[in-house]
């Protein structure tokens, strides 16, 4: 059994700023560097992740370790993916220091998220992180879809991208985002976090988002490459018809028209209106006429 950690070993805002000077290290607006420097946060980051003591956890970009110390004291093993040097360098001998009793349990990929394909140790159940603004989206989404043994995500990102990754048709800012996140889980909101709890303190407000992996795929013959090229297409110009707005991917309107209405979509209605299933079933009914052009 292992013994629990220390009272301290989390970081603290003295601590943060001690690890970046001994470090030489400046957080970069060009990476959406902002450290987390307050201990009561992550901790409450890794509660509301339901993280379990059999959980295997990945976390992107975990800089100087501030929510790494605080997901190895709930998880039964944490993989950190770091693209920075200095931080991937340091951050093993950060979580000898303070956590020496988990050390074992921990592993570092230095690499950029969006390139990797597997991860050292049992596959990842759980992905907890607090994802830079600027690529947020694409990293959740490659992490998803690399990795389908992860059913349980909880990400802080910027206030607004949280609200598009779990806004419902009909929302004004339901997007790609929103219909890409919901083809692989149920998405929602799951609180906010304030500007003070960082270091720098960034110029926007964060939110926390929950995605619960689906426990069946979607039902639908056509592949999520296919599907996804619907949904780019339709919101590429999401002032316009369906029938407009879906005319170069089906190869004239006329075609988007015969596509829609199949589909049992109003060739009249807009992407943001659609849900992730009534975008499959668009992408079916091409993916079905070019198969039986094939086979006749």
């Amino acid at each position: 059994m292992t013994s629990s950690p220390t009272p301290d070993a989390l970081l603290g805002p003295a601590d943060i700023r001690e690890l970046a000077a001994a470090l030489g290290v400046r957080p970069t607006k060009q990476r959406g560097q902002n450290f987390v420097i307050d201990a009561n946060t992550v901790r409450r980051i890794v509660r509301t992740a339901q993280v379990r003591p059999d959980d295997v956890v990945v976390e992107v970009g975990p800089g100087l370790g501030s929510l790494t110390l605080a997901l190895l004291e709930a998880a039964d093993r944490v993989t950190a993916v770091e693209i920075d040097d200095v931080l991937a360098g340091a951050l093993p001998a950060t979580v000898t220091a303070r956590m020496p009793e988990r050390a074992d349990r921990f592993a570092l990929v230095h690499s950029d998220a969006m390139h990797v394909t597997e991860l050292p140790g049992p596959a990842p159940t759980a992905l907890v992180a607090n994802l830079p603004y600027n690529v947020a989206v694409p990293v959740l989404l490659h992490m998803l879809d690399t990795f389908p043994t992860i059913e349980r995500t909880l990400v802080m990102v910027q206030a607004e991208v949280a609200d598009r990754l779990a806004a419902p048709p009909g929302s004004k800012v339901y997007g790609v985002p929103s219909v890409k996140a919901n083809w692989y889980a149920e998405v929602k909101r799951a609180g906010s976090i304030g500007r003070n709890v960082f270091w720098p303190a960034p110029n926007v407000d964060s939110g926390l988002v929950s995605l619960v992996r689906r426990s069946e795929p979607l039902k639908t013959s056509a592949s999520k490459r296919e599907v996804f090229a619907v949904v780019d297409a339709a919101f590429a110009q999401r002032r316009k018809t369906l029938r407009a707005a879906l005319s170069g991917w089906a190869g004239s309107a006329a075609a988007a028209e015969e596509a829609l209405v199949a589909a049992g979509v109003s060739p009249q209605a807009r992407g943001e209106s659609l849900t992730v299933d009534e975008f499959a079933r668009i992408a079916e009914h091409k993916a079905n006429r070019h198969q039986e052009k094939e086979t006749a």
